[in-house]
């Protein structure tokens, strides 16, 4: 039996609401279980207004690329679905065979956009370049075989880990950029990121650059420079949107919902790092952890506003009454994370969109320089910044 959703469901959306190209979203409920297709399905509705496009990190934990699939069924939704990536192959396969199980069920052609190897597993030190460029083009031909050769397939990966030999398997460059895990302040947030977008274009050799993951959190603890709040979120929003969208870069926002499974303090979630800012990590939603409750007004970003960002970038010092007032309206609203900086930081991890149930640290370390397990490799995209990022699902 399908659970066939119709475009009627979504009629009643509501219009005007703020519009992102795509969004990462991972539907376990707020408390770590998996979902059910009719989860999914509300999850949908609420996210519907603001965009069409989804991104999950893995089909084969908590078996949820049915549940997602399943929804879209019969709907203008697309998803990006993933394939975990870790030390251990046997993960790798099992997300494969899931995502060929579900090639068999669904019309892949109409509802996914592309298929995503890995995500920061060159950044997690859990696979060299080459290593998962071979899983790039192992994965491109298990397509090609069922006759889906046309769907795109990347691997995801932080800015200063996307190696040439991976450049070179993909179909296009999905990279992860967080100013924020940098240490740097709002004000020079937005520029940074794009520095590291530009370098990888000219790296990329004409495949086109897609920012996979990037966004601020709205409370937990600073890093750096950078500092958590209602504020500075919607600054660095305003900011990365507008000049993605002149410029013609394409994004999936990070995040869809907050995430109080992804707390450190959730005893299911062992994964999560307890380590320094690692308490940000429920806090990158634009919906609070109820999967319901919009956290900005709207418009949540106006690009015909004058060229300042529409809210005002806070310091360490407002930022406190912010991330508190969040806090309360989050309840018991979680988190994790952090990234290491090549700065001299405590190195804390960056977390990452591991399935908690595959046996999946989820937390990453950036490697701090081209020091990383392909250490042999040269950069694609070499620059004088630390590198760094960032936080996740």
């Amino acid at each position: 039996m399908k659970f066939a959703v119709t475009l009627a469901l979504f009629a009643s959306s509501v219009l005007g609401a703020s519009q992102f190209n795509a969004m990462n979203y991972n539907p376990k409920r707020p408390d770590g279980s998996c979902p059910n297709v009719y989860q999914v399905q509300d999850d949908l509705k609420v996210l519907r207004p603001y965009t069409n496009r989804l991104r999950i990190y893995s089909v084969n934990d908590c078996h949820q690329g049915e549940p997602v699939l399943r929804a879209m069924e019969n709907t203008d939704w697309k998803v990006e679905l993933g394939l975990w990536v870790n030390k251990d192959d046997a993960v790798y396969e099992a997300d494969k065979a899931e995502l060929l199980r579900l090639a068999s069920v669904f019309d892949f052609k109409k509802q996914v956009n592309a298929v995503i190897v890995g995500s920061e597993a060159i950044y997690r030190g859990e696979q060299t370049a080459e290593q998962l460029a071979a899983k790039v083009r192992d994965t491109k031909a298990a397509l090609a075989k069922i006759g889906l050769g046309n769907i795109p397939v990347s691997s995801s990966e932080t800015w200063p880990s996307y190696y040439q030999p991976l450049i070179d398997a993909v179909d296009f460059v999905n990279m992860h950029g967080f100013p924020f895990w940098e240490g740097v302040s709002i004000d020079k947030a937005n520029d940074k990121m794009f520095e590291h977008i530009h370098n990888l274009q000219a790296a990329a050799g004409g495949k086109k650059v897609v920012v996979g993951e990037t966004g601020w959190p709205t409370a937990g603890d600073n890093f750096g420079d950078a500092v958590t709040s209602l504020e500075n979120a919607q600054s660095y929003m305003q900011q990365f949107i507008c000049r993605a969208n002149k410029e013609g870069v394409d994004y999936y926002w990070f995040n869809s919902f907050d995430q109080k499974w992804a707390s450190p303090n959730n005893a299911s979630n062992k994964w999560a790092s307890p380590n320094n800012a690692s308490n940000v990590e429920g806090h990158w939603g634009i919906f609070l952890d109820d999967y319901k409750t919009p956290k900005f007004q709207e418009p949540m970003y106006n690009c015909n506003a004058p060229s300042s960002s529409s809210a005002a970038p806070s310091s360490s010092a407002t930022s406190a009454s912010a991330s508190a007032s969040t806090a309360a309206a989050t309840s018991s609203a979680p988190a994790t994370s952090a990234a290491t900086t090549a700065a001299g930081s405590s190195g804390a991890p960056a977390t990452s969109g591991a399935p908690a149930t595959s046996g999946v640290p989820a937390t990453s370390g950036v490697p701090a320089t081209s020091g990383s397990p392909n250490a042999t490799t040269t950069p694609a995209a070499p620059s004088t910044t630390a590198a760094v990022p960032k936080c996740r699902h």
